[in-house]
């Protein structure tokens, strides 16, 4: 049976959660003391070099002056939000960075509909709804009877700016494969959102991170980099990608939703743990959000526009 495009863009998304989700244990892994920022622009880098076989022979593979521009953009976009997030860290409560996270979806819906890569969807938005109370749930679990105070200061703004740009670069993505500025293959899109984003996080990294932090890499951090860059990373932008060009930017950033059920799963395998029952209804509620959302999306054209 032929699966239509839409469809693989849903269960490329789905792989997406999965390896997302399976990262945070392996990124566990790494040496204490390590710049986050460099690590990340490393990461970004590898996964470039990764994707260069693909795309060295397509006739596509060099933007255009108004591609470079896009792709600094979107490069703009991605440092913005790992800075963000790693500025976070040890300022905000992780049960805020949670419920501030699940407001990227909806903020990618409305960018949508305001640069009009978005259909209006009454439908999608009950489903964002939905979600958004699950992984509400599955962050006051995962608090278990911590500090569940939500705030919001300056660093909390700091964040949202983050989600914020993270939304847009999906809004972004799909604006300009719609208008023939990106490279209409999702191959070449991927590599130069990471080129663009590793030559932007590392220059906040030289900027904010001493640069000598980076000889405490021992032999594993590299192997491990080295997993995360090829196969996390660019398979991840790929996939992202991917599911821009079939997909609404709402629908493809409402995988976020996914991550911390898989996350947890990964972190039981890996590190046998109890279980209680608090989070049985965040995960299904979640899981229940995932289903319409594949449900929505199959029973309606989504977007025209396809990627390779």
């Amino acid at each position: 049976m032929k699966i239509d495009s839409t469809t693989n863009a849903h269960i490329g998304m789905l792989l997406w959660a999965l390896i997302v989700g399976t990262s945070f244990p392996a990124v566990g892994l790494l040496s204490h003391g390590l710049p986050p920022l460099l690590l990340t622009a490393m990461r970004f880098m590898i996964g470039a070099l990764a994707m260069l076989p693909m795309i060295w022979h397509r006739k596509d593979r060099r933007p255009h002056l108004s591609g470079i521009l896009l792709y600094a953009i979107l490069g703009l976009c991605l440092a913005a939000f790992f800075g963000a997030m790693f500025w976070a860290a040890h300022r905000v409560t992780g049960l805020t960075m949670a419920a501030l996270s699940v407001s990227v979806p909806v903020l990618a819906y409305a960018f949508g509909r305001l640069w009009g890569v978005e259909p209006p969807a009454p439908r999608l938005l009950a489903i964002f709804a939905l979600g958004t109370f699950g992984s509400v749930v599955l962050a006051l679990a995962q608090n278990n009877g911590g500090d569940v105070q939500i705030r919001f200061g300056w660093d909390e703004a700091v964040f949202f700016l983050g989600c914020f740009s993270l939304a847009l670069y999906t809004v972004l993505s799909k604006w300009g494969l719609g208008r023939h500025i990106l490279s209409p293959s999702s191959v070449v899109r991927a590599f130069w959102s990471l080129v663009a984003g590793a030559f932007l996080i590392a220059a906040a990294g030289l900027f904010l991170e001493p640069l000598a932090l980076l000889s405490r890499l021992e032999l594993r951090d590299v192997l491990l980099l080295s997993y995360l860059g090829a196969c996390s990373t660019g398979a991840t932008f790929w996939l992202l990608q991917r599911g821009a060009g079939a997909l609404t930017p709402g629908t493809v950033t409402a995988y976020n939703y996914l991550v911390p059920c898989i996350s947890l799963l990964a972190t039981v395998l890996l590190r046998p743990v109890v279980i209680g029952f608090e989070w049985v209804p965040g995960s299904l509620l979640v899981i229940t959000a995932i289903a319409l959302l594949f449900h929505n999306t199959a029973s309606r054209s989504d977007v025209p526009t396809q990627s390779r």
